[in-house]
């Protein structure tokens, strides 16, 4: 009867032992996740999902605005575009925002700003975008990806994400995963053609 005790003790606590070897493990990965995860909204993604190129077309599509408004990227063939990715809830796309409205004030002749916006992932939908409209007061265009399809497209898997699109429709510059800087606009504008 004793042994029985004693066997059933040694096995409880080699069970104890596994088991907390096994949350012990899945902290060490959420925690080594964790890392791979930038504050300024970047991530550390698969070489397959590294974005489009430069050099090649960026692909066209057919968005509305939130005014109802429908936009193509071919109506702006001939100007340069800066395409952004991002959503209300996204603190490092609130950073920037203020940042484009300058870049949109001072360049707007010469470039053009889609910011758009990734609601399929928002809460409430295009809801969320109309009051952050509404408090913000953005001038630049906000193109609504409602499903999703846009930004599978242009494989972006973090917001923001940013594309520089030359005046011939081509990806001018690699992507930028993560918040931009006004001075960081400025030169990528100097840089497309």
């Amino acid at each position: 009867m004793i042994k029985n005790i004693i066997a059933t003790g040694v096995l409880l606590v080699l069970v104890g032992i596994v088991v907390f070897n096994f949350f012990d493990n899945q902290k060490e990965a959420e925690t080594e996740k964790a890392k791979n995860i930038s504050s300024e909204g970047g991530a550390i993604a698969p070489v397959e999902s590294a974005g489009l190129e430069p050099g090649e077309a960026a692909p066209d599509f057919s968005l509305q605005t939130l005014n109802g408004e429908p936009i193509q990227l071919s109506d702006f063939k001939g100007k340069k575009v800066i395409l952004n990715f991002w959503a209300t809830w996204c603190p490092p796309c609130k950073k920037e925002m203020p940042e484009m409205q300058t870049i949109q004030e001072e360049y707007g002749d010469e470039v053009e700003i889609l910011a758009v916006n990734m609601t399929d992932s928002e809460a409430k939908g295009i809801s969320d975008v109309q009051k952050f409209q509404e408090e913000f007061k953005y001038t630049y265009t906000m193109p609504l990806d409602e499903d999703g399809e846009l930004s599978i497209a242009y494989k972006v898997y973090n917001v923001p994400t940013t594309y520089f699109i030359g005046s011939d429709g081509k990806i001018a510059l690699p992507r930028k995963s993560g918040p931009m800087t006004y001075d960081f606009m400025v030169e990528s504008i100097s840089q497309m053609e």
